[in-house]
């Protein structure tokens, strides 16, 4: 058993069940009134934020799905290239995360409040060591 990323794998998962319930649950404080001006538009660009979310919370569960067939069958016989390749994609996250940071308005403490990045940026450190 590779212990990089049976973390990453755990992280991911932890990832996935706080970003699909607990980052709902928070969605649901921005919802919009009823009796708003304009709701419906408003309420239109919410869902698709609330969709846009929940395809993270998608993406999450696969690579929790993907990093468990690796750490626990035999399955896939190419293990190194999913590895490779998702370490990819939360390095990629990483820097949209951060790009996004940097292009939105400033507030207090911005990239520690925000500071998903990190745990992305540490899955995807995970995944490259438990290549070697």
């Amino acid at each position: 058993m590779n212990t990089y990323l049976i973390i990453a794998n755990i992280l991911t998962g932890l990832a996935f069940l706080a970003h699909t319930f607990q980052g709902d649950k928070e969605l649901g404080l921005i919802g919009i009134k009823h009796n708003d001006d304009n709701w419906a538009n408003k309420q239109e660009k919410w869902t698709m934020a609330r969709c846009g979310w929940h395809w993270v919370s998608f993406d999450l569960l696969m690579a929790t799905i993907g990093l468990s067939v690796v750490n626990f069958t035999n399955w896939i016989t190419q293990e190194l290239l999913l590895v490779k390749l998702l370490s990819i994609y939360f390095a990629g996250y990483t820097v949209f995360w951060l790009i996004t940071l940097i292009i939105s308005k400033r507030f207090p403490k911005k990239y520690l409040k925000l500071g998903q990045w990190m745990l992305l940026l540490v899955i995807s450190g995970l995944l490259y060591l438990g290549m070697g």
